[in-house]
């Protein structure tokens, strides 16, 4: 049976930008752009789990997120199911806790950028609602 890993992922957008995480090397789809978050926790809902990943990753404060949709993706060696949620309402300025680099990319930009395979649909979805500038 294939693993399944439970990840809350944040869609954090600011005056038609969204903030992008690099992955680290040693990580699967490691050297690519991603929308920030991590697991969810046992016992955390998918709200409590981005919040606490974006105040330990990349230094904000979720103040409230919408759920926007999820999705599983297979890969060979796992599945991931994504939990993605937009945040709108947050405090702090964005940086890279862990060491990663971290930047606000127009939403007219993101065709520039190498992401986990996963995360195509969210690209797709993003583009489609929120438009290309």
């Amino acid at each position: 049976m294939t693993k399944v890993v439970h990840v809350a992922v944040g869609i954090i957008l600011r005056q038609q930008q969204v903030l992008l995480a690099l992955r680290p090397d040693k990580l699967h789809q490691g050297g690519r752009w991603e929308f920030p978050g991590g697991k969810v926790e046992a016992g955390e809902s998918t709200a409590q789990a981005l919040a606490r990943e974006l105040a330990e990753e990349v230094a904000l404060q979720v103040h409230s997120s919408t759920p926007w949709f999820d999705l599983t993706y297979d890969y060979p060696e796992k599945t991931v199911r994504l939990d993605i949620h937009l945040v709108q309402d947050f405090s702090g300025e964005a940086q890279g806790l862990e060491g990663q680099p971290v930047r606000w990319v127009p939403l007219s930009e993101l065709g520039q950028y190498q992401f986990p395979d996963a995360n195509q649909p969210i690209l797709d979805k993003l583009l489609a609602e929120f438009g290309r500038l």
